[in-house]
């Protein structure tokens, strides 16, 4: 797919590179979050007593309305969020095969590099293993590190600005949704959006999940990661 330029089509500013995790640095065809994506389910079927039906249609409102299930639920039902989060991630990660030719590409970017995921830090490690790539990034800034406040709240990228001494003018973002790009175009940051390569549309995934935007806060849009990093101008 080729990449749509907007601004920032020169990126030789750049000195910090952040990239989401999941359905970012491993495709969303290998299906690895639909394994998490089921945890949670049955995680809000424990708490609320709804049946499946109800209860994954419940998730889903809350991942819309506060940018995880997580939110929804620590806002709606007071639950311990590290019980949350061990438990939806105890997942077999086979399916994220190793990615050498990503590896290197990220690698060889100039600067620093971040993973910032409203997943948690076990989780990211555990991807990054499998990619082959655990030694590439400078941290992971997890939903532990956002106080549990996820994107897409202001608030998330806020602190992650602040505690490694990001100016956003000089960043770029990836992501694999259009509306965790908002916030950072709005602070200045170069943004990419990274998408399925075909439609990948089923009954774990809904439509919005999989929106592909030509708003001004996506810059770049490119199903190939690896290549659009190896083909920066």
């Amino acid at each position: 797919m080729t990449p749509l330029r907007r601004p920032h089509e020169n990126l030789d500013h750049v000195t910090d590179w952040v990239f989401d995790l999941d359905n970012t640095l491993y495709p969303r065809e290998c299906n690895l979050f639909a394994q998490i994506d089921t945890l949670i389910t049955r995680y809000v079927m424990d708490v609320t007593r709804l049946d499946f039906a109800r209860a994954r249609a419940l998730q889903k409102d809350y991942y819309r309305d506060f940018g995880t299930t997580l939110n929804g639920l620590m806002h709606k039902h007071d639950i311990d969020p590290d019980h949350f989060l061990n438990t939806v991630h105890a997942i077999d990660y086979s399916p994220v095969d190793p990615h050498p030719d990503l590896v290197e590409a990220i690698a060889d970017l100039p600067g620093r590099k971040f993973i910032l995921t409203n997943g948690d830090t076990g989780h990211a490690r555990s991807v990054l293993r499998r990619l082959g790539g655990d030694h590439l990034f400078e941290h992971v800034h997890d939903i532990r590190a956002m106080t549990f406040v996820p994107k897409p709240h202001k608030k998330a990228y806020e602190g992650f600005f602040a505690n490694h001494g990001i100016d956003p003018t000089r960043a770029i973002m990836f992501d694999d949704l259009e509306k965790n790009l908002v916030v950072p175009h709005d602070q200045g940051m170069a943004t990419v959006q990274v998408v399925a390569s075909d439609d990948f549309s089923h009954e774990q995934v809904e439509a919005w999940e999989l929106g592909r935007s030509t708003g001004p806060h996506v810059h770049h849009v490119t199903s190939d990661l690896a290549g659009f990093l190896r083909n920066l101008p």
